[in-house]
């Protein structure tokens, strides 16, 4: 599990969801939908780090 690549995506998924926010707010449609596919970058990326994480539990379980 790399910590930094998990953080990373937090940080992209929170800064999504303010911009989704401000979009709404001020009817910013593409302001929201730039915030929408950065939440949706930040998902990929968390999906990523448990198919990594995955892996290598399966890796450490057969060798060990």
């Amino acid at each position: 599990m790399n910590i930094e690549n998990r953080i990373e995506a937090a940080a992209k998924n929170i800064e999504g969801k303010i911009q989704e926010a401000v979009g709404e707010l001020t009817g910013d449609e593409k302001q929201k939908l730039e915030g929408q596919a950065k939440q949706a970058e930040a998902s990929a990326q968390h999906a990523k780090e448990d198919v990594k994480d995955a892996v290598k539990e399966g890796i450490d379980n057969l060798l060990g």
